[in-house]
């Protein structure tokens, strides 16, 4: 799978973003409260994010499942 990635970061509000499209779409809520996924009309993933990403460190890492 080829393509591009965006990754924007916030530090100050603690917030990560990352985009494999510039598609239309929306955020959905997922299982994990940090984490929303972000897809488009159809239901594919087109990004994620992530609330409070400071939190998630080596020791205490980030793990969820996207679904949509």
């Amino acid at each position: 799978m080829a393509g591009h990635v965006r990754v924007w970061v916030d530090t100050e509000a603690d917030y990560l973003e990352v985009s494999f499209s510039d598609a239309a779409g929306y955020m959905k809520e997922t299982e994990h409260d940090a984490v929303m996924e972000r897809v488009d009309h159809e239901g594919n993933i087109i990004g994620f994010s992530v609330l409070g990403f400071s939190q998630f460190r080596k020791d205490n890492p980030l793990q969820t499942e996207l679904t949509a």
